[in-house]
């Protein structure tokens, strides 16, 4: 399913049905494309993982078309940290920011107190959250140690019907996103 540039009421009926039914999503990203879906439906998120055959502890990354997408997941914040995490995107840069205590630990990851979020540099990505009216999951589109598809016939050969695949050209990035911890700074990736 191809997104257009101007998307039609039926293309977001049929995105937005689809994701709030606990639906998961592959579509293009910075490097390879994204497997996605709404961050607070714990049985997507649970899909997620379980399809990747990722370990449930690590948590996943949450992407937004801006910042104000992301602030229902956050502990609320300053002002003077909005404006400065604000300023840091669009951008391939994941930032650690305090986490609402009711996210589950499945999306944050099992006792972490942050969550990983991104307003990504690609437009593509923007949109698709556009589109869908909310934040969504972000993560590559493979299983668990293997090579992260950058392609559509690639999450089709993986992936099957198991995802709606939401065609595109990825960004092209040859590494991951930056991760960095904001209350120390610390760059872990």
């Amino acid at each position: 399913m191809r997104h257009p540039a101007r998307p039609s009421g039926r293309f977001l009926y049929r995105l937005r049905s689809h994701l709030h039914r606990g639906g998961l999503i592959a579509y293009p990203a910075e490097g390879s494309y994204g497997l996605g879906c709404l961050p607070d439906c714990v049985p997507a998120v649970r899909k997620v993982i379980a399809l990747k055959k990722r370990p449930q502890h690590k948590g996943l990354i949450v992407i937004a078309a801006d910042f104000t997408q992301l602030q229902p997941l956050l502990a609320p914040l300053s002002t003077t940290d909005i404006a400065a995490v604000s300023r840091q995107w669009p951008a391939p840069r994941t930032l650690l920011l305090p986490v609402r205590k009711q996210v589950s630990p499945v999306l944050r990851g099992r006792g972490r107190q942050t969550l990983a979020v991104r307003v990504p540099d690609l437009a593509t990505a923007r949109f698709l959250c556009r589109a869908a009216g909310t934040a969504l999951v972000s993560t590559s589109c493979n299983r668990a140690g293997k090579k992260a598809c950058c392609t559509e016939r690639e999450v089709r050969r993986q992936f099957g019907k198991q995802v709606m695949i939401l065609g595109g050209r990825t960004g092209g990035r040859k590494q991951p996103s930056q991760i960095i911890d904001w209350a120390s700074g610390k760059r872990l990736r």
